[in-house]
């Protein structure tokens, strides 16, 4: 038997961007969820939130900074006592940022550190407190390759994300005795966005052999991880084009 509600609540997506994050709360809202989408420049979400209502579904947008505790705290009370139950909670900020290790700066890794690693315990702590108590509820995290193996010039990018698998890790064993399904996404190559197609053309041009990942084709991995009956629950799943190295 499914954990799920008998009846459909909020889909929470921080960092719902152009591509990975859209594509999850479209997913979400196609079944029924009211999208809470966020980023930190609330405008830029509204052609996410039209898209999402010209297909039928429900969105609100949000602008928050998830590095902020008081913003954090006060966005999942709004949600959870203006809008509805938070069922499915997404963190998806990405902090890509290179660096040579040399000429890394402490306030730069220090960033990339917040925004890839410890906005993901602010946010998701607050969100589990409330699943908790309700006894049910999904924790989606994306990962990164950087979750697992450390490039040369991502030491910032690198630590913030294997940091977040960590996190994931700890939550996983302490909530699923609880109900809560937590898992861990890594996604392993180029994204379909318009950041990879005008800066790394050549990657690009592998999209007409599926050579780069389709967000929408990821949010529905998302979608099956939250549907997953809990005898048989994935912590990590991992997501790559079939021409990728790994």
């Amino acid at each position: 038997m499914s954990s799920l509600p008998s009846s459909k609540g909020v889909a929470l997506v921080i960092g719902a961007g152009d591509a990975t994050g859209g594509a999850v709360a479209r997913r979400f809202a196609k079944e029924g969820f009211t999208a809470c989408v966020t980023r930190r420049q609330e405008e830029k979400l509204a052609p996410l939130i039209a898209e999402i209502e010209a297909a039928g579904g429900t969105a609100r947008g949000f602008g928050s900074d998830a590095r902020d505790e008081e913003q954090t705290m006060a966005l999942v009370e709004e949600i959870e006592s203006t809008i509805g139950p938070i069922e499915v909670f997404v963190f998806n900020i990405g902090a890509n940022v290179p660096g040579s290790i040399l000429e890394e700066t402490a306030r730069k890794y220090r960033k990339i550190w917040e925004l890839a690693c410890f906005a993901g315990f602010l946010t998701s702590r607050e969100v589990a407190k409330r699943m908790v108590t309700r006894g049910r509820g999904t924790i989606l995290f994306t990962g990164a390759t950087a979750s697992i193996r450390g490039s040369a010039g991502f030491a910032a990018f690198s630590g913030g994300k294997h940091g977040l698998r960590a996190l994931a890790q700890s939550m996983a064993r302490e909530l699923g005795p609880k109900n809560i399904h937590v898992a861990h996404v890594v996604i392993d190559g180029a994204i379909d966005t318009a950041f990879i197609r005008d800066n790394f053309p050549e990657a690009y041009a592998k999209k007409d052999q599926d050579g780069i990942l389709n967000p929408d084709h990821i949010a529905e991995n998302y979608w099956y991880l939250h549907t997953q009956p809990r005898d048989a629950w994935t912590f990590e799943m991992d997501l790559r084009p079939w021409m990728e190295r790994w």
